[in-house]
C-alpha cells in the first residue's frame, strides 16, 4: 500500500472534513436546506472574491465559466483584447473565435507576463473593444499578471469590461475585484477551493450586466442573467451540483477559519520555498520575474524528457506533478502550492524530484533542494 501525492495544479487534494460532507445523502434541490446553503456560500463567496456584486455559481468546468463570460457580454463581431500567454490565454482566444467575436491578439513568451502598456496602446488605437481577456495567474506556465494595473486602464473605458481568469488566482492571492475594477472574475472548483472538479464561479459587475442585455450572442444553459435571477431566491436555475456545493461550503468555511490573509500569507511561503529550491538542485524557473503563486514551473535539465520525469513520479514515488502542455510539453514540470497542499506536501514533492532526476541520471545531490525549501518554510 503506498500514500498518494497530488501536487499537481489542479485538481489540488480535498481535505478530509469536505470528502466527510460531500459524502452525506443528497439532499434536492428545490428545498428549504439547499437553499440556506446556497444562501451562506454566496455570503461567502463575496468575502473570497472580494465584491459586493453576485457570485454565480454553475455546474460546470472552469473553461465553462470562461465560456460564459464570452458569451453573456459580447454580440458577433465585437473586437476583444486577448493576452495570450500560455494554455489558457490561448483558450480565450478559442472560445472568442468560435462565438464570432474578433480577438485582438497580444502574444507573450511564455513565462513572462503581460506588460499593461500593451493593452492601454490598443485600446488607444483601436476603437470599440469591448473587452479584455486574460489570466490572474497563468497556470501553464505559472506567471502572474498585473491584473491590478490593467483593471485601472480599462476602467478609464465606460464600454469595455474587463475579465479575468482567476481559476488559479482566487484562494490564492488576493484579487480584489471592486476595488481593481475587475468586471468578471471566473474560477473552479478544484483548485485553491480544495473541492473535486464541477463548479465554476463568476463574479459579475454592474458595468458588465449593462453590456449583457445588448449581447446577442446564443447561449441556454450558460445564461448569467438567468442564473442571477435564481441566485436572488437562493437557488439555481437548472440542477446544481448538489453535493459539490454542499461540498464548497465546507471549503469556505474552512478558509474563513484560517482567515484568508493567513491562507495568503501560508501559500505564498510555500511558493518561495518552492522557488529557492531550484538553484539548489541545479534547475532554472520558467519565470523567475513574475511567478505566480500558485504553483511553480521549473524547467526540465537538457537530456531529461520532463513528461517521463512525470510519469516516474507517479508510478515510483507516488507523487503527482504536472508536465508542460503544447508548446512547453517535455521541457518544464510544475509542482502546485496552493489550498489543501501544506509545507511538509511540499517537501516531499520536492523529494520526489530530487529522487526522481537521480534515477533518471541527472547528477543532482539528494536534500539540497529540501533544505532550501525547509528554510524558508521555518523561516521567523
Amino acid at each position: 500500500m503506498r500514500k498518494y501525492y497530488l501536487l499537481a495544479p489542479g485538481p489540488t487534494p480535498v481535505p478530509p472534513e469536505t470528502l466527510l460532507a460531500m459524502a452525506n445523502p443528497v439532499i434536492h434541490h428545490r428545498t428549504p436546506e439547499f437553499e440556506a446553503v446556497v444562501a451562506e456560500v454566496k455570503g461567502a463567496l463575496k468575502e473570497l472574491f472580494m465584491t459586493n456584486n453576485d457570485v454565480i455559481i454553475m455546474a460546470s468546468s472552469g473553461t465553462g465559466g470562461m465560456e460564459a463570460a464570452v458569451s453573456n457580454f459580447l454580440c458577433r463581431g465585437d473586437k476583444a483584447i486577448v493576452v495570450r500567454s500560455g494554455k489558457f490565454g490561448a483558450r480565450w482566444a478559442e472560445i472568442c473565435s468560435a462565438f464570432g467575436v474578433n480577438p485582438i491578439i497580444i502574444d507573450v513568451e511564455w513565462g513572462k507576463a503581460v506588460e499593461p502598456e500593451a493593452i492601454a496602446n490598443i485600446l488607444k488605437r483601436e476603437k470599440g473593444v469591448k473587452a479584455v481577456y486574460t489570466q490572474a495567474s497563468e497556470t501553464s506556465t505559472c506567471v502572474v499578471h498585473p491584473i491590478r494595473e490593467i483593471g485601472a486602464i480599462v476602467g478609464q473605458h465606460d464600454n469595455t469590461i474587463m475579465v479575468v481568469d482567476g481559476i488559479t488566482g482566487i484562494g490564492v492571492f488576493p484579487v480584489l475585484s471592486d476595488e481593481w475594477e475587475l468586471d468578471v472574475v471566473v474560477t473552479g472548483s478544484q483548485k485553491a477551493l480544495m473541492l473535486p472538479p464541477g463548479l465554476a464561479l463568476i463574479s459579475v459587475s454592474e458595468k458588465a450586466w449593462r453590456l449583457a442585455k445588448d449581447s446577442d450572442l446564443p447561449k441556454y444553459y450558460f445564461d448569467l442573467a438567468k442564473e442571477r435571477k435564481n441566485l436572488n431566491k437562493n437557488t439555481t436555475a437548472y440542477t446544481p451540483a448538489v453535493s459539490l456545493v454542499i461540498g464548497l461550503r465546507e471549503s469556505l468555511r474552512r478558509m474563513k477559519e484560517e482567515g484568508l490573509d493567513n491562507v495568503f500569507a501560508r501559500t505564498d511561503r510555500m511558493a518561495r520555498a518552492a522557488r529557492a529550491a531550484a538553484p539548489a538542485m541545479g534547475l532554472e524557473l520558467l519565470a523567475p520575474e513574475s511567478p505566480s503563486n500558485c504553483g511553480t514551473a521549473y524547467k526540465v535539465p537538457e537530456g531529461i524528457d520532463g513528461t517521463l520525469l512525470c510519469n516516474t513520479l507517479n508510478e515510483k514515488y507516488a507523487v503527482t506533478l504536472a508536465g508542460g502542455q503544447d508548446s512547453l510539453k517535455g521541457k518544464i514540470f510544475r509542482i502546485a502550492h496552493m489550498g489543501f497542499i501544506e509545507p511538509f506536501d511540499l517537501l516531499i514533492g520536492i523529494s520526489a524530484v530530487e529522487a526522481g532526476l537521480k534515477d533518471m541520471g541527472h547528477p543532482i545531490e539528494l536534500g539540497k533542494g529540501v533544505a532550501a525549501a525547509q528554510a524558508i518554510l521555518w523561516e521567523k
